[in-house]
């Protein structure tokens, strides 16, 4: 889509006022859900690096995602673009390995809720780098190793959805 998140925000009054960021995905499932999260809720989707997959017309007709141009999708070709990309930005990093807990963080209106790959996840640098802005989502069951990245996407985006907006009168 062509209209950038201020013109988009203006008209649809709902826009989430975030964006998402995937690191080099992997599998197109993910990638397909976190799409259509991302058009659910007027939210820009950022896929950085390389993909493990094709997004072109024909693959994402054959993946039957008919929402697929109902996101306003970016692609950067690694994670200096992005950050060009989103100048006024906030990027927060979602990894199993830190200590702060999504829930305890303070969203506002412009932040970028970054994910790594379905595999990897975010490199050790990256994290290292921005220690103070890594978030994670608890896991009771330790022998877990970690949750789906749609399923992630959604907890952490709707939490910061739910903090920043102002709700409507009675609810």
């Amino acid at each position: 889509m062509s209209e950038t998140l201020e013109e988009r925000a203006a008209v649809e009054p709902g826009a989430s006022q975030l964006h998402v960021a995937l690191i080099e995905p992997e599998i197109p499932p993910n990638t397909g859900n976190i799409a259509r999260l991302c058009a659910a809720t007027l939210t820009p989707l950022h896929l950085v690096g390389k993909l493990g997959f094709r997004t072109d017309d024909k693959a994402v007709r054959r993946a039957g995602l008919d929402y697929w141009r109902e996101v306003e999708i970016h692609y950067h070709l690694n994670i200096e673009a992005l950050y060009r990309a989103l100048p006024g930005s906030r990027f927060l990093y979602f990894t199993t390995k830190a200590e702060r807990v999504y829930t305890s963080y303070r969203y506002a209106a412009g932040d970028c809720l970054v994910f790594g790959s379905e595999t990897r996840g975010l490199p050790e640098g990256l994290l290292h780098a921005n220690w103070e802005r890594a978030l994670t989502i608890p896991m009771v069951n330790h022998r877990v190793r970690s949750l789906n990245l749609a399923t992630s996407v959604g907890i952490v985006l709707y939490e910061a959805l739910r903090q920043f907006r102002v709700q409507p009168s009675g609810n």
